[in-house]
């Protein structure tokens, strides 16, 4: 699940905070653990000093090791003001010289002669630390030596250290949390200064930030985004103004005739005159009334928010017949032998049906509207491999290549010819583009105007 971001500074301090948390514990742990060692290895080198100086006090005689030690020695050999100490010291065969440890005690693998080993263990029922060397005499022989000391010390000295890590680490982790406070928001702050800076007057609202100029490194894709969507803006604003302006004109001229023709009629006391004037007017508000409806589509077709069309599956063939049978009283009207070449049924594709009809019936109405009187308009659907291929061929003058480009642009007319509009073909490539489709514009072998869409397959 992605994270939600309420505040950067708080995402910040969360990402530094924790495993900042997790590095001075470590460190507090660590440091505790090695003062430990260090402590161990001083009072271990202590114990063993204590077990050579027991070996100062082993004699040889006549070839077997003997000791002698005093009540006052053997007292302060074993006084201690904290811990208890217990010493033991064997000849070769393993006869006591000297020391009061119990048998039997864990043992560790015998060291050589001179070396150390120390080992942890219990006695009587207390935990002990201890050592055991084996040290040479005169005569070749070697006397073996243990010393025990229980851990009162070592732990007292355990609770100082840790008692003692303890507030320190605690200002460390205080002092870095104040720094990362601190840097959170100086760094919060330079991006409150971008916006400061985006929102303040401006001589161009919509020109682009220089990202050196006004962001720190980091925030420069953050600038470089707002500028992409500053251009954007701006481009949609003056298409926007260009939309209105070609609008207004375009509505404007019906108007304007219509205001003439309606002038005419209450001039004209004839009749006949009045009659002629009124059809004129009538003319005017049918090509009003479709320019309007051309607009609305244009605007219902656009993709303004960036969202995804919803899709069905539809019948193309099917819907191309219903789109014939929509135009055919008018091409009869026209003398226009209009037709269709294709499958009766069964080729799906995914679409919205009014956007996909609308489309289909532009490129029907501008066939009948720019082809040649009294002419040929067949629409043919077939299916190809990837795609499905839906065309609407006229015998007319067609479409120059030099123009092929532009006719899809709004309001744009190739020819004077005819009473369009100039927004059918856009409106087929604003369709176009939410389908996922392609536009294509060629000869038909008719000798006019190929205009067809292809289609993805479902």
């Amino acid at each position: 699940m992605a994270e939600r971001m309420h505040s950067l500074r708080g995402l910040l301090l969360r990402r530094l905070w924790l495993p900042l948390l997790g590095l001075l514990l470590c460190s507090a742990v660590g440091s505790f653990a090695l003062a430990r060692f260090y402590a161990g290895q001083v009072y271990d080198r202590w114990l063993l000093d204590s077990a050579m100086s027991l070996a100062e006090l082993v004699k040889v005689h006549n070839g077997r090791a003997s000791m002698e030690i005093t009540p006052a020695v053997s007292r302060m050999f074993t006084w201690d003001t904290v811990d208890e100490v217990h010493g033991e010291v064997l000849d070769a065969g393993g006869a006591r010289l000297y020391g009061d440890l119990p048998e039997p005690l864990p043992r560790p693998v015998q060291a050589a002669a001179g070396e150390a080993v120390y080992y942890d263990a219990r006695l009587r029922g207390q935990a002990v630390r201890m050592v055991e060397v084996q040290v040479p005499t005169a005569s070749g022989q070697s006397v073996r030596l243990r010393v025990a000391e229980t851990l009162r010390k070592r732990h007292r000295l355990e609770r100082k250290l840790l008692m003692t890590s303890v507030p320190f680490q605690a200002a460390i982790m205080a002092l870095a949390a104040w720094l990362a406070w601190a840097g959170t928001g100086a760094a919060a702050r330079q991006a409150n200064q971008v916006a400061r800076r985006l929102a303040g007057p401006r001589p161009d609202p919509l020109a682009p930030l220089q990202p050196a100029a006004e962001a720190p490194r980091e925030l420069w894709p953050a600038v470089e985004a707002i500028n992409a969507l500053l251009q954007r803006l701006s481009a949609m604003q003056d298409a926007q103004r260009r939309f209105v302006a070609n609008a207004a004109h375009q509505l404007r001229t019906p108007l304007a005739a219509m205001q003439v023709e309606l002038e005419s009629s209450l001039r004209q006391h004839d009749p006949q005159a009045q009659q002629l004037a009124l059809s004129g007017t009538l003319a005017g508000l049918a090509r009003l009334q479709h320019l309007v409806h051309q607009l609305l589509m244009l605007s219902r077709s656009e993709d303004s928010n960036g969202t995804a069309l919803p899709l069905q599956t539809v019948d193309l063939a099917a819907l191309s017949r219903q789109v014939l049978e929509r135009s055919a009283d008018r091409a009869v009207q026209a003398g226009v032998d209009l037709g269709y070449e294709g499958p009766d049924e069964g080729v799906p594709v995914q679409g919205d049906v009014p956007l996909l009809r609308e489309a289909l019936g532009n490129l029907v109405d501008n066939a009948l509207r720019y082809g040649r009187p009294r002419g040929v308009v067949t629409l043919s659907v077939a299916i190809q491999p990837g795609g499905v291929q839906v065309c609407v061929d006229d015998d007319g003058p067609g479409i120059a290549a030099g123009e092929r480009t532009r006719v899809t642009e709004r309001f744009y007319r190739a020819s004077n010819s005819g009473d369009g509009c100039g927004l059918g073909l856009a409106i087929v490539s604003e369709i176009a583009n939410r389908h996922g489709a392609r536009l294509t514009i060629a000869t038909s072998p008719l000798g006019g105007a190929r205009v067809g869409l292809r289609l993805p397959a479902r």
